[in-house]
């Protein structure tokens, strides 16, 4: 046979020896080394395939892997070559029948309603409290038509991403991010610019939830002092004053929306393009500042292609994606409208409207309060999480180590919880935060990476036309366009 001029020994440390099995259903293809029957050795279809003279010599050669391994010795396992996909694996039997391995992945697969709630759930963060006043600073109406356009163009975008994997024939990229597409057309530079844009993003949010967790954890003792000491700060269900992840978070947060909503009633009157006393007109100059905060509140380019690779039926990813992103668009567009509308204007005037919507509301409001303690708590968990995605991708990149030592695990720490102490004490606007890191982000991982993999790879297949090209030539302008906007607002 051809596979038997390959070479017997392998270096690499795998695992098991090859007679240590276990049973069919639970086999573990890289630790168990099963017996592999190439499709054209398998008889007929029964359950319990005969199999060929071929595959019986397959068989003993595999055998042989295993008796040249000892039971503490891995250096002589068979090699990773030998052993095929999980999909293409049977379990040889003395009677001449090849059992089909029961497919374990298939059953540890999510199905499309887990698929679609764990994007939704994904996306779901700190930027849910800022889209009302995003939409205050684009005017209602230019702000709700922002939203759905954005989303659909982050939704294409994403789209790209998942897909561009599977636009590269030569290698196998069944196991690769999106970074590592970066790197397959740009080189190094695109893995590098990838890792950095990618950071901005984690340590963005990083910055964001510091600031946030201030925030709540200041407004939670002011409630419990007030509460202890019976002290009514205010009657009325929303103030002017206050410093400038989970699906129970945000559930709750849709619930407390609502009931605000219905108590205070809507609030509205159209001036299309001149401010009144209480009201801010339909379309303002101060718009990008609701694209930058769109940008990373439809963020998941990222990690899109891990979240799908557990996704049961792969063949229904684009749809699950754009129900998800349907999903997360109507949970903002719900939130932001239903607290621009029913801000009381008058007295109030619309333009005081937070960063964080919840600063609206005053410190005594018990509704505010269970909400504060709600995402204080889920922000106290997700913290450290992103603080060790950020030192796995900086660390590994640079050193080639996780931890390279206490020291640089140390330092980097510092850096990071140091720029949230100072934002949190000077600059507490996590609306701007949240744009800036978003427009930032966004310009290299949504518009300007996507693009560019996506008419490189129409190119070398000839299916590159020119309004396509231009289509998504603009898109890069786009991006750029919106960080730069950030910077003059």
């Amino acid at each position: 046979m051809e596979d038997d001029c390959r070479p017997l020994l392998s270096s690499e440390q795998t695992g098991e020896s090859y007679s240590h099995r276990g049973s069919v259903d639970s086999l573990d293809v890289k630790v168990k080394r099963p017996f592999h029957v190439e499709p054209r050795n398998i008889v007929d279809d029964d359950p319990q395939e005969r199999v060929s003279a071929e595959a019986a010599i397959l068989n003993s050669r595999v055998h042989y892997y295993g008796r040249l391994t000892g039971s503490s010795d891995r250096l002589l396992s068979p090699p990773d070559h030998v052993i095929p996909r999980p999909e293409e694996i049977y379990i040889y039997s003395p009677l001449g029948t090849a059992f089909k391995v029961a497919g374990s992945d298939h059953a540890s697969k999510n199905p499309s309603i887990v698929t679609i709630f764990a994007i939704w759930n994904t996306m779901m963060g700190t930027s849910i409290l800022s889209i009302p006043w995003g939409i205050k600073q684009a005017g209602f109406t230019l702000g709700v038509v922002i939203l759905i356009f954005t989303g659909l163009l982050m939704l294409y975008c994403c789209y790209i991403v998942l897909k561009s994997p599977k636009a590269i024939s030569c290698v196998d990229t069944s196991n690769w991010e999106f970074p590592d597409v970066c790197r397959h057309y740009f080189g190094k530079f695109g893995q590098w610019s990838s890792l950095v844009f990618s950071m901005v993003s984690l340590i963005g949010a990083m910055v964001v939830y510091w600031v946030l967790m201030s925030n709540f954890l200041y407004n939670t003792g002011q409630f419990i002092y007030n509460y202890a000491h019976n002290v009514n700060v205010s009657d009325s269900e929303f103030g002017t004053n206050g410093s400038d992840k989970g699906t129970i978070s945000v559930v709750y947060l849709i619930v407390l929306v609502t009931f605000k909503a219905v108590r205070l009633g809507f609030h509205l009157e159209f001036h299309w393009f001149d401010s009144t006393q209480f009201y801010v007109p339909e379309f303002r100059l101060l718009f990008p500042q609701l694209t930058g905060v769109l940008t990373l509140a439809f963020f998941i380019h990222n990690c899109i292609i891990t979240l799908m690779k557990s996704n049961r039926h792969q063949e229904n990813n684009v749809r699950d994606l754009s129900v998800a992103y349907l999903l997360v668009g109507m949970t903002y567009l719900y939130v932001g409208v239903l607290i621009f509308a029913s801000f009381p204007s008058p007295p109030l005037f619309k333009d005081c409207i937070e960063p964080n919507f919840l600063d609206n509301f005053p410190t005594s409001d018990v509704m505010v309060f269970v909400a504060r303690t709600f995402l204080l708590f889920q922000m106290i968990t997700v913290y450290p999480l992103l603080g060790y995605l950020v030192r796995v991708q900086i660390m590994g990149q640079i050193f080639g180590n996780n931890y390279p030592s206490f020291f640089h695990v140390l330092t980097l720490n510092i850096l990071i919880v140091g720029a949230g102490v100072l934002m949190a004490k000077f600059y507490p606007n996590i609306g701007s935060i949240i744009r800036f890191s978003g427009a930032t982000c966004g310009l290299a991982l949504v518009f300007v990476f996507p693009t560019l993999v996506h008419m490189i790879s129409l190119r070398r297949q000839g299916r590159l036309s020119l309004p396509s090209a231009l289509f998504h030539s603009f898109l890069i302008l786009l991006g750029v366009a919106n960080l730069i906007a950030q910077f003059f607002l």
